[in-house]
């Protein structure tokens, strides 16, 4: 049982992943008055929203748009107690097809699959504090977009440079009622010390710390493995930004029965567009990147620990946007 919490729930991860399935498809929308807290703070890469009615707005219009959608919980590593709040780092796989026309256009009739990395606060069965972010270079791929022309006709869409919505920046977030860094498990700290050597451009943590064999799912919907796709993937975002400061905000590491130990990373960059890298010529532009990045580790060969599969996402539209809002 936990404590402020509906008893329907067995756990926290029941909690989370129940309440998810509820609100998105069993229809029951009416239930954000309950399970979000009237003054939630919702961080995503595109925007920065508070207040309950705005997720109720948010969720209506993307049901709209996609009326079957599925939102598949694949893990929720999490932290905290039932008493003093708990934060859940929930990763969904959603399917989709964009039947309704919306946010992303004239409806596509494209199927969509995609990945959602959502951090949530949770008290007395209520959600009051969430970092979401969403695998935006996935979807409009597949409704085949490319990121950068996507975004450039969002703007447009919007009502132009001045008129539209700006992305989540450290000058326009909002402090919510969550003030944890997640908890000093041995997984989370050996997750946060490889991701903060790639990012001091010590690349060969790669070869050293991840598996020969490892699979990773990383922005824009791509699936790797090996150290090949890892090191082309973190090499061209850092490429980017390379004097960008790298903050790790919250890490959770956990061993739980029956599953491999884990780790949730959520981290940022924040700085200019200096440099070479996955989004083309420099520009410097200020630009903010939120990330979420989830890790498993094991051993395959005896004594050796390494990280198997990595599960990472920032909104590369976000990013564009912020080029673009600089560059005009």
């Amino acid at each position: 049982m936990m404590q402020g919490f509906d008893p329907k729930f067995r756990d926290f991860p029941d909690y989370i992943i129940g309440i998810t399935k509820e609100i998105w498809e069993d229809r029951g929308i009416a239930t954000l008055h309950d399970y979000y807290a009237p003054k939630i703070v919702v961080r995503m890469p595109g925007s920065v929203s508070t207040g309950n009615q705005n997720v109720i707005g948010a969720t209506m219009a993307t049901l709209a748009e996609f009326p079957d959608r599925t939102l598949l919980g694949e893990d929720v590593i999490w932290s905290g107690t039932p008493e003093a709040g708990m934060l859940s780092s929930h990763r969904i796989i959603s399917t989709a097809t964009h039947l309704g026309d919306g946010a992303f256009g004239k409806a596509t009739g494209a199927k969509l699959t995609y990945r959602i990395l959502a951090d949530c606060h949770a008290r007395n069965n209520a959600i009051d504090d969430e970092w979401l972010v969403r695998d935006q270079g996935a979807i409009v791929r597949q409704m085949g977009w490319d990121p950068l022309d996507y975004t450039r006709d969002q703007i447009a869409r919007e009502g132009g440079p001045e008129a539209c919505t700006k992305p989540l920046t450290p000058l326009n977030d909002i402090e919510g009622p969550y003030k944890g860094t997640g908890n000093d498990n041995e997984w989370g700290q050996r997750h946060a010390d490889i991701l903060t050597r790639i990012m001091n451009a010590d690349m060969g943590a790669i070869e050293a710390e991840y598996d020969r064999a490892v699979h990773s799912e990383l922005p824009g919907g791509q699936t790797g493995h090996g150290w090949a796709p890892v090191d082309r993937f973190w090499m061209g975002l850092r490429a980017s930004f390379p004097n960008a400061q790298f903050t790790i905000h919250h890490q959770i590491g956990r061993d739980d029965p029956q599953m491999p130990p884990r780790s949730a990373i959520r981290w940022s960059l924040w700085g200019k567009h200096d440099g070479w890298g996955t989004f083309g010529a420099p520009t410097g532009a200020d630009v903010y990147v939120l990330g979420i990045s989830h890790a498993e580790f094991g051993q395959l060969i005896g004594g050796q620990t390494k990280l198997r599969r990595e599960y990472t996402l920032f909104d590369e539209t976000s990013v564009w946007k912020q080029i673009l809002l600089h560059t005009g």
